[in-house]
């Protein structure tokens, strides 16, 4: 099933160098010219191509309006190519990311860290709040601490925020390979790196597409699993 309205809105949760999965997915969903895809964050680490992650994303920004929020996968490793907190960042999966670059942060090409710094701390419209993670209860947007937006998990007692949008995020793993969703929120990290599978939802539609790294795809209505 595709979603019939001629502009949409996709999220996609957490790709983690699933790069089978990503290209998977995106050829599913198949981005036009004025659709918009907002990737959550952690684009990065742990899985084994992030690189052809990255060049998949940097493709995509010539076909439609791309978003990239910031994960805390981004941030260890800007910080990492900054020179700081590399060996913390190399133990939580950056290790899989230096193997795909030829070993070192050096080659990592110029295109590919600008993209990383590029990420934004959040993304939103008049319905809808995108983030990595998640948000504190009763501060404004613009005033959100990055401990928070890139760091904290769900713990499924989360309040709409105010005034009432929903809030889409990735970074708590849905082990059982299905968006978490309750009211004003939908995680869609669905633990592609572990075996499980990389979510799009369409947020107009409702409608949910998924791939895995062994280029299996599934579709569903959202919350109708």
């Amino acid at each position: 099933m595709t979603s019939s309205p001629s502009v949409r809105t996709f999220a996609i949760g957490d790709v983690h160098g699933c790069d089978t999965a990503l290209r998977t997915l995106l050829d599913r969903i198949e981005p036009q010219a004025g659709d918009t895809v907002v990737f959550l964050g952690d684009l990065v680490d742990r899985g084994p191509g992030t690189r052809q992650v990255l060049e998949q994303v940097l493709a995509l920004r010539q076909v439609c309006r791309t978003i990239v929020i910031q994960g805390n996968h981004e941030e260890m490793l800007l910080r990492a190519l900054d020179g700081s907190h590399e060996f913390m960042w190399l133990e939580v999966g950056g290790d899989a990311v230096l193997e795909n670059y030829g070993g070192s942060l050096e080659q990592i090409p110029v295109p590919h860290v600008d993209l990383l710094r590029s990420a934004v701390d959040y993304w939103e419209t008049p319905a809808t709040i995108f983030v990595h993670a998640n948000l504190q209860q009763g501060v404004p947007l613009n005033e959100q601490f990055a401990v928070w937006l890139r760091w904290s998990h769900l713990t499924g007692n989360e309040r709409w925020y105010d005034p009432p949008r929903r809030v889409i995020c990735g970074h708590t793993p849905q082990k059982n390979g299905y968006p978490l969703i309750f009211p004003g929120w939908v995680c869609i990290d669905t633990d592609c790196q572990r075996g499980r599978w990389l979510t799009a939802l369409d947020i107009d539609a409702e409608w949910v597409f998924q791939a895995n790294e062994q280029g299996e795809t599934r579709d569903f209505v959202l919350g109708g699993m």
